[in-house]
């Protein structure tokens, strides 16, 4: 029988396969800025193969890919009547993956998903109703399509998160919600950011954390203060992008490394960000000290790849099937150790 979510969790890290919006866009399926997965009407094949590549890499959760497919976002684009065949089909797909791993194993949780809505105001009532329908009509076709959980993220607004957790939990499924404060460093609505992932718990959430907005440097000092606080499980979702003090998101960092042609909208953030990326072994050491402090949900949001999806794996202790290959420097032709490798090559290696 399969395990559920929060047995694997009490047995150990869990790897959730998310932030697909870059990847996809880099894949050529998906318009950046505007952001929307039309890809899983449009091209379904290619999402499917997206969810392989990451399963290959480690994960045991496939997130059903509608983060941005709700519906303000199609009443944006101009195309709300495709809301709900977009949802079903990216539920479907990742249901066909979760429940066929590659390497034939026990099979993978599949997540729903739902997100900042970036209509939510503090004080409009109306815009919470709106909110609320959202939720429920997304939640809903998660139900319908075999869902093992339903993940809320990316949140900003304390309230918000609040609402998203109250209709996941509605509806049986456990409830994952992540938090993605700003630059401010508190919640929009003034809440701190420890305090809503009390509340969060209080409310009773399954796993509670962060995701997206920040990369390592800037998640783990928060994470470290909501582990201290809570005791329910969590989860760690960063950017693979050096983040700063000065610029704790990256919606904002500044490319200093000799850029000669700047973005034509004149901002990093989303299609310039290319630079900024922290290295594969700066995300290894930061998902090694997250586990070591027991944050067990793991994963990468905007921006990561399956090789950053191996490293997390590989950082709690894991072979999988992309650990074949992994970096042989060995038997590089200039930098190996190789009992083949030419010594004036080894040599030159420095002058290269």
């Amino acid at each position: 029988m399969k395990r559920q979510l929060i047995e694997r969790l009490n047995d150990g890290p869990v790897i959730c396969a998310e932030g697909f919006l870059f990847e996809v866009e880099k894949r050529g399926y998906l318009a950046a800025g505007e952001f929307v997965p039309m890809v899983a009407l449009e091209h379904p094949e290619a999402l499917e193969n997206l969810h392989k590549d990451f399963q290959h890499a480690g994960s045991d959760i496939v997130q059903a890919f509608t983060y941005n497919g709700h519906r303000e976002k199609m009443r944006v684009i101009g195309q709300e009547e495709l809301l709900e065949p977009l949802n079903r089909s990216a539920l479907k797909i990742a249901k066909k993956i979760a429940d066929n791993p590659i390497d034939g194993g026990e099979p993978n949780l599949m997540s729903g998903n739902i997100s900042n809505s970036n209509i939510w105001e503090q004080d409009d009532k109306n815009s919470h109703l709106e909110v609320e329908r959202m939720f429920n009509e997304m939640v809903d076709w998660a139900v319908d399509e075999g869902a093992d959980l339903v993940m809320g993220e990316t949140f900003y607004y304390a309230e918000e998160a609040y609402k998203a957790l109250e209709i996941i939990k509605k509806s049986g499924l456990p409830a994952v919600i992540n938090i993605a404060p700003m630059a401010e460093n508190v919640m929009r609505d003034g809440v701190s950011i420890v305090d809503t992932c009390k509340e969060l718990e209080q409310r009773g959430a399954d796993v509670v954390g962060m995701n997206c907005f920040r990369g390592p440097a800037t998640m783990l000092p928060y994470l470290k203060e909501i582990r201290e606080a809570i005791s329910c499980h969590m989860a760690a979702l960063p950017l693979p992008f050096r983040t700063t003090e000065e610029n704790p998101t990256f919606f904002n960092l500044p490319d200093n490394n000799g850029c000669t042609c700047q973005a034509p909208h004149g901002r990093t953030f989303p299609t310039a960000l290319d630079p900024l990326y922290c290295n594969r072994y700066e995300m290894r050491a930061f998902f090694e000290e997250v586990n070591r402090i027991g944050i067990k949900l793991l994963g990468v949001c905007c921006g990561a790849t399956p090789m950053h999806q191996r490293e997390v794996a590989e950082a709690v202790g894991r072979t999988v099937p992309a650990s074949k290959y992994r970096e042989k420097m060995a038997n590089h032709f200039m930098y190996g150790t190789n009992e083949r490798t030419a010594k004036h090559m080894q040599e030159y290696g420095d002058k290269a």
